[in-house]
């Protein structure tokens, strides 16, 4: 498989992302729920702490992807919904800089999570 970042505009470098990125043959494609800050037994973790919040969020992405053969390096997409945006640009993120968005939301799915990542993986 390829990957080629592409940037027709250099704007989005030195914010440690690409506006795209072009696959060519991958032979398997991941497309993952949205993953927060709920441990296994299904409980809301880190109650108004972003940071820990997007930690656990990143866990258990690689868990899911772990579950399928994959890594953090397989990652083609993520897409982060949060619920303050500035508490999340603050947080530290161990992701790989790939096509990412950010989205500004009122609410997820419990009152305490605070965000929330999707994400496609391909190999």
């Amino acid at each position: 498989m390829t990957r080629t970042p592409v940037n027709p505009w250099q704007w989005s470098v030195p914010f440690g992302f690409d506006q795209a990125e072009l696959v060519e043959s991958p032979t398997r494609w991941l497309v993952c729920s949205g993953q927060t800050a709920i441990d296994g037994d299904g409980n809301v973790q880190h109650a108004g702490d972003m940071a820990g919040q997007v930690a656990l969020a990143v866990e258990n992405l690689k868990t899911v992807l772990a579950a399928a053969d994959m890594t953090v390096d397989d990652l083609v997409r993520i897409t982060a919904y949060v619920t303050d945006m500035d508490a999340f640009l603050r947080a530290p993120r161990d992701l790989p800089t790939r096509a990412f968005t950010l989205i500004g939301v009122s609410r997820l799915a419990y009152p305490e999570l605070l965000v929330e990542l999707e994400a496609i993986a391909a190999r």
